[in-house]
């Protein structure tokens, strides 16, 4: 079997890139967003039971960080069909050794790049240029009951967007800001 993937480790364990590698000619391209059976050591046991695509319309504006608890947690597959984004994954696994660290990746549709978000981690990004359309392939459906969030603003996080913040929804905008208490989840 030809692999269409090369799988990359981040410094956050579980957290990985996956390098997609597109075949092409004159005519364009053809690249796998996903393989269950190339994929499937990522996700033992589970499928993909729901597809997400958003559009972000302007430059500067943030989603996230965003995350379900358990026992509805998520991994999720991100990519960047159109635009460029700085994609960001905090860990919020109790006892892991990076606990409440963050990592970002440029993700763009000329990268041919998607990041591997596994359970037990926030989500978000801020998109580099306008008319920003990610595609999300998650391991478990929405549950409104377990949805939770961080601020994405946090001081304690200190995450170092690129850009001014131009825009957060009210949703986003009013995520709690991490408390000396915050024990993190388990997964």
């Amino acid at each position: 079997m030809s692999r269409r993937f090369d799988i990359v480790d981040t410094p956050l364990q579980g957290l990985r890139i996956l390098q997609r590698k597109p075949i092409g000619d004159s005519r364009g391209y053809l690249e796998r967003l996903f393989c269950a059976e190339e994929l499937q050591a990522l996700i033992p046991g589970k499928g993909i039971a729901q597809i997400n695509h958003t559009l972000t319309a302007k430059r500067g504006a943030v989603r996230g960080l965003h995350f379900q608890h358990p026992p509805y947690a998520e991994t999720k597959f991100v990519s960047c069909l159109r635009g460029e984004v700085f994609d960001v994954a905090v860990d919020l696994r109790r006892g892991s050794s990076t606990f409440l660290r963050w990592h970002a990746e440029m993700l763009s549709a000329d990268g041919h790049n998607t990041l591997l978000i596994p359970e037990g981690f926030a989500h978000g990004f801020q998109t580099l240029t306008d008319e920003c359309e990610m595609l999300y392939f998650h391991t478990a459906a929405y549950r409104s009951e377990a949805e939770g969030g961080l601020n994405a603003q946090d001081p304690s996080l200190a995450i170092r967007w690129p850009l001014a913040i131009t825009e957060l929804s009210p949703r986003d905008a009013t995520h709690p800001m991490l408390t000396p208490d915050f024990s993190g989840m388990t997964v």
